[in-house]
């Protein structure tokens, strides 16, 4: 049973287009955790970008803790923590999923639970609703996964080997904000083609077809047509980042930030012409992380 720790968590992204609530993506952002046992509920923030987060047991990584060992049976311990992150709240780069996979990490290994990979899963589904960026943060790489209510199901695809570009807006937008502008259903004509879509990307990625897998991402029918206009940049940036050869620019998540996928190699400049083009934002170069949360 451990005292303490410190514990790195990744950033993810998902959707990538059509694979809407089901593709997740683990990249080079990081929750970082330094963590001990206590006689209370105490978190710190040593990042500006978690100021205002609550300093108790309010905290969602001590929500989430709490409720793992519940499920289990056991009581969790009071953890002081002080908290670092590079990961924007609110951004669509999955800051609500590290800080649950955290929180699970943290009972598992200061309550004792021993916890399995599907346990561990099926709790982070329980809090995000969805498999794919709980998924990505939990294991790394890329995954695809599916909600089946009280249980997920969730299987690695093979991590892609591209420069991946973050052009992240100085604005949130709410993950129900993002939800309250997507139809309430889909006629077959249009569910049939955004599942085929969504099938053609899974399977580019899985034979590393990322000509193909760009044509697929921009042709979502499930979000991103209705998404775009609550996001200026989006456009501007897909047209500039084709033009210098990227195989797809994505709505990251619900949004705001925008995620281009581009040839090894491209990525630095479609980062400075976004840099350029965008100078109100912050334009991030990250590495796909193959790895979930780590014990440091």
């Amino acid at each position: 049973m451990m005292s303490s720790g410190s514990l790195k968590v990744p950033a993810s992204t998902a959707n990538l287009g059509p694979g809407f609530d089901s593709i997740g993506l683990a990249f080079s952002l990081y929750l970082t955790v330094d963590v001990k046992r206590a006689e209370k509920w105490a978190f710190s923030h040593e990042s500006e970008l978690l100021a205002g987060l609550p300093e108790d047991d309010r905290h969602l990584i001590a929500v989430v803790a709490k409720k793992t060992a519940e499920l289990r049976g056991v009581e969790m311990p009071p953890v002081e923590a002080v908290l670092k992150s590079d990961i924007p709240l609110a951004r669509g780069l999955g800051s609500s999923a590290a800080a649950i996979a955290a929180g699970i990490e943290i009972a598992d290994r200061f309550a004792d639970l021993q916890l399995t990979d599907a346990e561990k899963l099926n709790i982070g589904d329980q809090f995000e609703g969805h498999p794919d960026n709980i998924g990505a943060s939990l294991f790394g790489g890329m995954v695809c996964g599916v909600s089946l209510g009280s249980t997920a199901e969730l299987l690695a695809l093979p991590a892609p080997d591209l420069d991946l570009v973050a052009l992240v807006p100085p604005y949130e937008l709410k993950t129900e904000d993002a939800r309250s502008v997507l139809p309430d259903s889909f006629d077959r004509k249009d569910a049939v083609l955004a599942s085929a879509v969504s099938n053609m990307l899974v399977a580019a990625f899985m034979q590393h077809d990322y000509e193909t897998a760009g044509r697929m991402m921009g042709r979502d029918v499930f979000h991103e047509p209705y998404r775009a206009a609550l996001i200026k940049e989006f456009a501007p940036a897909r047209e500039r980042a084709r033009e210098l050869g990227a195989y797809a620019t994505v709505i990251s998540g619900a949004g705001p930030t925008v995620l281009t996928l581009a040839p090894k190699g491209k990525g630095e400049e479609i980062a400075s012409a976004f840099r350029t083009q965008f100078p109100d934002c912050d334009v991030l170069n990250v590495k796909v992380e193959s790895n979930g949360p780590v014990w440091l």
